[in-house]
């Protein structure tokens, strides 16, 4: 009877002293970019959140620059390309295309919106 009085006691202690992690909720969109626009061009997340914006370039290869959080990612084209940050600060950040598409390629820009 001893013995289980000790087990048990060491299985709460060790019980006790684990955390259980959180699990981190992903907030993923869905983006496409084609001539010479975002889909959406407005992207509003809330602060805090682990974002996971999956871009797929539909007519020929774009890029992804967003300057605030250090991104720049080429998007070929057919093909989904995932890039994944935590909107850390609120405020409204710039992104534009950052790969060469065309007459209207500085046209091509959004916003991150984060609330």
């Amino acid at each position: 009877m001893k013995t289980l009085r000790v087990i048990f006691g060491l299985l709460t202690a060790l019980t006790a002293v684990r955390p259980v992690p959180a699990q981190t909720a992903v907030n993923q969109i869905k983006v496409t970019a084609k001539k010479y626009e975002f889909d959406p061009s407005v992207i509003k997340v809330k602060q805090g959140d682990h974002v996971r914006l999956v871009i797929t370039a539909l007519d020929h290869d774009h890029g992804f620059k967003l300057d605030a959080l250090n991104i720049d990612q080429l998007l070929k084209k057919g093909e989904a390309t995932t890039v994944e940050f935590t909107a850390d600060k609120a405020g409204t950040y710039p992104f534009e295309c950052s790969h060469f598409c065309g007459l209207g390629h500085k046209g091509m820009k959004g916003q991150l919106l984060v609330e």
